[in-house]
């Protein structure tokens, strides 16, 4: 195996990146001065924000309908307006009229997150239209102030997240990253630093589009670009998340530095991130979220779903509705299991009992470096159209290339193949009704750890039917 392919394999996850992982599907909430009208240019003030039935338990239920693991929230975004009563800046909640400047935004999402059971993360923009500051080595002092101030008075962070927008005509600031992630690993060590970080990456889109084949271990320059607010005027030349391939093995063949970099799909329910009135009409369909969270969770990455809050501060009915009818879409999904009673083996007559059992403690592992497949016996003849695969990524992302193959009178006939696995491959196809499932790996650098096999009927089509007449 060459030297690169080697490097690949032996190239592990942080164990805040594992955790991270496991979360799937988690939360957007843009709500700040841009809810309450248009501010393409950030002169709205103070007193225009006034969320007079703001309700954090709203949005955290819903989101918990959904199936969601986590908020996240966007402290201060663009506009530079702060969500709590910063002591660094004038220009937050502290004065506006909601509840007389006494109120914190940010304390009272976290309490919900909390009360409720769901992670809280801090989204904490570094362009800011307002701050003075901005294009000085000042703007970097006010930024950790502020970056401090969130990290160390609202409790536990599953997730710092930060956005490489740098659109000032006049002023470029040039961000001093380190600091801040200095500023997140002291006071939240167990945060990832998302986007703009060495943490979770960018999967290259707003619009909910995952790859095929989506590695976790890319070059590291892949990360220096991200986190440069200007990549985009050498898209063409320079790797970045953009690119339609960023961990293959004739890609990554050119670097000399890997990093495991997992991506994150970041889309919002409606056409904007923040609310827009009228938009209510055009969410996202039931049909279009289930296919992206398919695409996002079963491919390998994380799926981050907006939802922006109207000027009351709670989410419409339409929203709270079409999430509601996400999560049980997504609970029927993987609801009736087939492995019950279930056996595994593998080509050589090992047991691989491990992958049934849904343990990520205990897992499967190939004895050679050799293509090999594993048998999976049900109990009796059984019918299934979904199989969702998850590599032991604590041991590193292996496998290039897999097939499915179901047992018949005819033999073995081939229902599904792909790529990467990584932390999971959801995989779909045609009805089969059989007593026997094969996994074949048929590419892959170096020995190959699985830790779990999950076998479902998925009656999705009825399910969404039963849905729309209801």
């Amino acid at each position: 195996m060459e030297a690169t392919i080697k490097r690949a394999a032996q190239v592990l996850p942080s164990k805040r990146q594992v955790e991270w992982n496991c979360m799937e599907f988690y939360g957007f909430v843009h709500f700040g001065l841009y809810t309450f009208g248009p501010d393409e240019e950030g002169e709205m003030g103070a007193e225009s924000f006034n969320p007079v039935k703001f309700n954090p338990l709203q949005w955290v239920r819903a989101f918990k309908a959904a199936g969601m693991r986590g908020l996240l929230l966007t402290c201060k975004h663009h506009e530079g307006f702060c969500l709590w009563p910063s002591a660094y800046t004038e220009f937050s909640v502290k004065n506006s009229p909601w509840k007389d400047g006494k109120g914190d935004i940010v304390r009272e999402v976290a309490d919900a997150c909390r009360e409720e059971g769901l992670k809280f993360g801090v989204y904490l923009s570094p362009w800011d239209m307002h701050e003075k500051t901005y294009g000085t080595p000042d703007y970097d002092v006010y930024f950790r102030n502020q970056l401090t101030e969130l990290c160390g008075n609202y409790g536990e962070l599953f997730c710092v997240w930060f956005d490489g927008a740098c659109r000032s005509k006049d002023k470029v600031q040039d961000y001093d990253w380190e600091s801040y992630y200095e500023i997140i690993r002291r006071l939240q060590p167990s945060a990832c630093i998302s986007i703009c970080g060495p943490d979770v990456r960018w999967i290259g889109n707003e619009a909910g589009i995952s790859r095929e084949e989506e590695w976790s271990v890319v070059p590291k320059e892949i990360m220096t670009t991200e986190r440069n607010p200007g990549y985009w005027r050498a898209i063409d030349t320079v790797p970045n998340s953009t690119w339609t391939d960023i961990g293959s093995r004739a890609f990554i063949r050119d670097y000399e530095e890997l990093i495991w970099y997992p991506a994150e799909v970041d889309v919002s329910i409606r056409p904007s991130w923040g609310y827009r009135e009228g938009e209510e009409e055009h969410l996202h369909s039931l049909e279009t979220l289930l296919h992206m969270y398919e695409k996002a969770v079963g491919g390998n990455a994380n799926l981050l779903l907006n939802v922006p809050p109207n000027p009351e501060g709670l989410f419409d009915e339409e929203d709270v509705e079409r999430l509601a009818e996400l999560g049980e879409a997504i609970r029927r999904m993987f609801s009736k299991s087939c492995i019950t009673g279930a056996r595994a083996q593998d080509s050589e007559g090992r047991d691989a009992g491990a992958l049934l059992n849904g343990d990520r403690e205990q897992y499967y592992e190939s004895r050679t470096e050799e293509p090999f497949a594993v048998e999976i016996t049900l109990d009796g003849e059984t019918e299934f159209n979904l199989v969702a695969i998850k590599e032991t990524i604590e041991r590193g992302q292996k496998v290039e290339a897999f097939s499915l193959e179901a047992f018949g009178e005819g033999g073995w006939r081939e229902i599904y193949r792909a790529s990467t696995i990584g932390y999971q491959r959801i995989c779909r196809f045609e009805k089969v009704r059989t007593e026997k499932l094969r996994l074949n790996i048929l590419k892959a650098r170096g020995r190959v750890s699985l830790t779990e096999v999950g076998i479902y009927l998925d009656a999705k089509e009825t399910a969404l039917q039963m849905m729309m007449s209801e």
